[in-house]
């Protein structure tokens, strides 16, 4: 009788070595957006978020955390962080500790929150960025991505911040092949320039799958694989994110259960991160960041 075959094992996920902490990530509104977007990472909406919003005075404990530990850049996230009732003190209280950066849709930035955000960066120690999000220069293709009138409404988001100096980053996913064989960052560049903005910037993210993504790809990060690349690269080695229930390693997994971090404080979370999500294999192939740069 042949011996029984020896039980199959598995290659655990690579982690990620912490080096510092450079980018604060504070998922300010969870997932409550005021709209839909079929790639959206954190499957975010208007309807009951699943993730809830961050009270004030969470928010300030955990940059109080961050600058402490030297934090360079902080950025707010959701959701749509327009929506949160004190997201204009919040930027004051963060920029005067670090840099700081909104991402938006851009659809609730009307004149006055504009004039607001401009004299709050004309005031402010640090330098604040805003972040646009607006994924196709046709604006069917975009409005049937992130929801009708949604390509009118950044747009016009961009052009108010640009007139008061804030040189907004229009930041877009990569859904889909952009047509003619035209790269999407040359198509979106062109979009600003004939919308008059003077110095166009334009930040472009793989997708990533999670949220209404999810199952749109697969594997892990092996030790192997680790080992072919610079673990600087990736965020989770310099970055950490706030959100309801605690800690996590990047803003892409924020507030997944199987990705909160076991520490209760900013400072016991600089370890090193398991890269076992399927999002990880995308940020090991591309070189992604969620920050500016």
């Amino acid at each position: 009788m042949d011996a029984p075959a020896p039980a199959a094992t598995l290659t655990p996920p690579a982690a990620a070595p912490f080096r510092h902490l450079d980018a604060l990530w504070v998922q300010i509104t969870g997932t409550w957006c005021n709209l839909q977007c079929v790639h959206c990472i954190n499957a975010s909406g208007p309807t009951e978020p699943w993730l809830a919003p961050l009270e004030a005075g969470e928010v300030c404990q955990r940059i109080d955390e961050a600058a402490a530990l030297g934090v360079k850049e902080v950025y707010f996230t959701g959701g749509e962080p327009f929506l949160h009732r004190q997201i204009l003190p919040l930027l004051q209280f963060a920029l005067e500790r670090a840099p700081t950066t909104v991402l938006t849709n851009g659809t609730l930035v009307d004149e006055a929150t504009a004039e607001a955000l401009g004299a709050l960066a004309g005031a402010a120690r640090y330098s604040l960025e805003l972040r646009v999000s607006l994924d196709d220069p046709d604006r069917a293709r975009n409005d049937a991505i992130r929801g009708r009138g949604s390509f009118d409404r950044a747009l016009r988001a961009i052009r108010r911040l640009e007139a008061r100096g804030l040189l907004p980053i229009l930041t877009a996913t990569e859904v889909d092949p952009a047509p003619g064989g035209e790269t999407r960052y040359d198509r979106l560049r062109r979009l600003l320039l004939d919308a008059g903005v003077r110095k166009p910037r334009v930040k472009i993210l793989p997708l990533f799958p999670v949220g209404r993504m999810a199952g749109h790809g697969g594997g892990t990060v092996t030790p192997e694989m680790l080992q072919s690349i610079d673990p600087a690269r990736l965020q989770c080695s310099s970055s950490r994110a706030v959100a309801a229930g605690g800690i996590y390693a990047c803003p892409i997994l924020a507030g997944l259960p199987e990705a909160r971090m076991p520490a209760s404080s900013l400072a016991e979370a600089l370890t090193p991160t398991p890269l076992s999500h399927p999002a990880c294999l995308v940020c090991w192939q591309t070189g992604a960041s969620c920050r500016n740069a």
